[in-house]
């Protein structure tokens, strides 16, 4: 028998909405327009707590994902997909609406779009108006990094975390779009960079200010300059190529007063580098912020 949930008292309907996740959340608003303006309502009054909205574009992936602050994982809650996508064979048949086709499968919504920039737009406004959230997030590929400057357009607060990752079929060619992303990545608190900078790529701006550097690998490209303009309070960097000589020189420019936020520093050397000075630097290392390993 169904639920009659449009005719329950307000304070039951509040505790039923409050046992969702996330996705599920999302799915229900799309059963009728009477049940997203409860939902809706339900958040413009209280804000779910701990939610972190994330923006994912990347490879084929356009998709909104929500988290806890706490936990790693996190659940996709909507997402925009290519027109060609369609499964024409679905028994399930699409519905068409506002330009675009939604389709319902495992309980869960998929939208489709003739234009893959427009969808992900529409899929992030309606999550975010829908629980009264901005986007905490950004994971992205050198195919998305529109959404910078889209996303610092549509929301006053800043973006708490950025991802940049290798796309499947990158372009060694693109340091012209390396450069912005790094100047254009404002962020508060944590960037994570992986695999993304070719061989002979070199950086030449600042980076920060946020909390929080993490470079996963291929670290090469990270020069004695780039430590020394890195605006962060820790910084983890896989990969290095820089020399023995480099540690000690950052190491003089930290002692006098250089990168001053500064509080941790973890960098991982190439095994195939020769750092024949390295057990000197050691020697000379008396904090536990400074962590070198091969």
């Amino acid at each position: 028998m169904p639920f009659p949930i449009l005719r329950t008292p307000f304070v039951v309907v509040s505790e039923i909405i409050s046992l969702l996740q996330p996705d599920e959340i999302v799915t229900a608003s799309y059963c009728s327009n009477k049940v997203k303006r409860l939902l809706k309502g339900h958040y413009q009054q209280r804000k779910p707590l701990g939610w972190m909205l994330y923006l994912i574009n990347w490879d084929s992936q356009r998709t909104v994902a929500i988290g806890l602050e706490s936990e790693k994982d996190l659940t996709n809650v909507l997402s925009s997909m290519h027109i060609s996508e369609l499964d024409k064979s679905s028994e399930a048949k699409p519905i068409e609406t506002n330009g675009y086709k939604k389709e319902f499968s495992f309980g869960s919504v998929d939208l489709y779009f003739e234009d893959p920039v427009k969808g992900t737009k529409i899929i992030v406004d309606y999550v975010t108006d829908l629980f009264n959230l901005d986007v905490y997030g950004l994971i992205i590929d050198i195919h998305g990094i529109w959404a910078l400057d889209w996303i610092s357009t549509r929301q006053e607060k800043m973006l708490e975390c950025f991802e940049f990752v290798k796309n499947a079929k990158y372009n060694l060619n693109a340091k012209k779009d390396l450069d912005y992303v790094l100047r254009n990545a404002r962020v508060s608190r944590n960037i994570v960079l992986e695999d993304v900078f070719p061989v002979n790529y070199r950086f030449d701006g600042i980076l920060g200010p946020a909390i929080n550097l993490t470079i996963d690998s291929n670290g090469h490209w990270v020069t004695l300059d780039n430590l020394k303009n890195f605006d962060f309070v820790k910084i983890k960097v896989k990969g290095s190529t820089i020399s023995a000589s480099d540690v000690h020189s950052f190491l003089r420019h930290w002692r006098a007063g250089g990168s001053h936020r500064l509080t941790y520093l973890e960098v991982h050397f190439e095994a195939d580098r020769n750092f024949e000075n390295l057990e000197e630097v050691y020697e000379r290392i008396d904090d536990p912020m400074f962590v070198f390993s091969l």
